[in-house]
Parts: structure tokens; sequence; C-alpha cells
């Protein structure tokens, strides 16, 4: 059994989402049995974190995530994609509302398409928490979070709300191939 560990210590975007599948993609072809990416991020583009997601849960071979200290925004969907979740004691998960810069003038299409894009980005971010907590003790409003009130979550409240199975430091093993992106 071979494990390969991955860092994921960045912002999602295009680049980091492109270093993320080289290194799952490494690891399938290096016989990885298992993948454990470690994670710290304070979010990022929404399109880049929902296609994480839906590749992290197409691997073949089972994904654990981990929460190294903090996961905020979208690093949470790409965290959710972990079929084992865990978290250090010392670690948190922010929930907040969406938001878009915009950089120049606008016309009432262009407009009306971003809030299209906002209102479907929030309504998947909502299903996957959803589906991915749903055997929780105590669940997240995640439509409040998305929508008004953001929210900090610690290790002992996100087993309750089910987004980790364990608190753990997550020792990693010496003889795991490790690989590391960061920005």
């Amino acid at each position: 059994m071979t494990t390969h560990v991955i860092h994921f210590t960045a912002p999602i975007n295009s680049n980091t989402c492109g270093q993320l599948i080289d290194c799952c993609t490494r690891s399938l072809q290096q016989g990885a049995s298992e993948i454990v990416l470690k994670i710290a991020t304070m979010g990022g583009e929404c399109s880049y974190g929902f296609s994480l997601y839906n590749f992290l849960i197409s691997l073949p071979i089972p994904v654990t995530t981990h929460n190294l200290g903090t996961v905020e925004s979208m690093g949470n969907i790409i965290f959710l994609a972990g079929s084992r979740r865990t978290a250090c004691a010392y670690s948190k998960f922010l929930f907040h509302p969406f938001h878009w810069n915009l950089n120049g003038s606008v016309d009432h299409a262009r407009m009306a398409e971003y809030a299209m894009s906002l209102d479907y980005d929030m309504h998947l971010y909502r299903a996957i928490v959803e589906e991915r907590t749903r055997s929780a003790a105590q669940p997240l409003d995640i439509l409040g979070c998305l929508t008004a009130s953001p929210r900090i979550v610690n290790a002992e409240e996100a087993l309750a709300a089910g987004l980790i199975d364990e608190v753990d430091c997550l020792t990693a093993d010496a003889s795991a191939v490790q690989c590391a992106i960061h920005s």
C-alpha cells in the first residue's frame, strides 16, 4: 500500500488547480493506493474549486483530506471531496458570503450574468456541503453562512457538523511519497 501525500498551501486558481491535478495524476501513475491531501488555503475562485471537487471525487483511489490549520471559502469544497476528512485540533473552517471583484464599467446584461453565476455557484456550494454532511449531528446553516452570517467552525464543531470524521494531527508516514503546491 503506497500513500502519496500532497500539501496544498495555496489559493485556488488556474495555476494551483493545474498543479493539484498534475500531482494527483502523477500519484496514480506511480501506483498510489491512497492520496492524503493536506490543505491550508484561504480559498479562491469558484470555477476552479468546483472543478477540483469533481476531479478529486472521480479518482479511482481513496482521498483523505486534512485541514492543516485553516480551510476557508472555496477551500471547503475541495476539502469535502475527501472520502475521509480530518482536522488538526487547532484548525478552523470559514464559511462566508460570495463576492466578486468588478473592474471597470458593466452593462445591465453583464450584471445580470454575474448575479446569475453567483446564485448558481451558491446553489452548487450548498448542495455539496449538504450532501457531504448529510448525517451530521448538528448541521450547519450553510445558506445563512453564504448569504448573511459568516461563520468560523473549529475542529470540535466541524466534527458535530459532519465536516470531518475525526480530530487528528495526521502524522505523516516517513515512507509516503510527498508533493507540495505552494503559491
